[in-house]
């Protein structure tokens, strides 16, 4: 009987670096609602599945390049400066840390709500799908 090898470890600062490299789709580090948001990462790094922790920082990569006009639209709209912004709703839009949570809503939504709803207060990931809008646009 083999044993399974233990399953790959996703490093939390590997994956935030990635994040930051797009420009476009966070806010500038000093207009950040949090400089640290690494429980809101934590969380939407326990939903990546142990089978799709290799590649993962590429598949990311890939669904930023993919989502580019969503995500900017979502930060022009939501992120820090907007009217919606202003009223203290919408805090995790521009977050590095957003472009895994709204790759995870896509790609893993029950398991991401399952996770959050553990540890972290379920308002920012409300907002953040209302900012993200619905998976399936039945308006095309």
């Amino acid at each position: 009987m083999e044993e399974a090898a233990p399953a790959m470890v996703l490093d939390a600062a590997d994956v935030l670096a990635v994040a930051e490299r797009f420009p476009w789709a966070v806010a500038a580090p000093g207009v950040r609602h949090w400089p640290d948001g690494g429980d809101f990462l934590d969380v939407a790094l326990s939903a990546v599945r142990p089978e799709e922790r290799e590649g993962y920082i590429e598949r990311l990569e890939a669904f930023v390049e993919q989502h580019r006009a969503r995500l900017e639209e979502m930060l022009r709209t939501h992120g820090p400066g907007s009217r919606p912004a202003s009223h203290g709703r919408y805090a995790l839009v521009g977050q590095p840390e957003t472009l895994v949570i709204v790759e995870r809503m896509e790609t893993a939504p029950f398991l991401l709500r399952g996770q959050w709803e553990k540890k972290l207060e379920t308002v920012f990931l409300d907002d953040l799908e209302f900012a993200w809008g619905p998976r399936i646009r039945l308006s095309r």
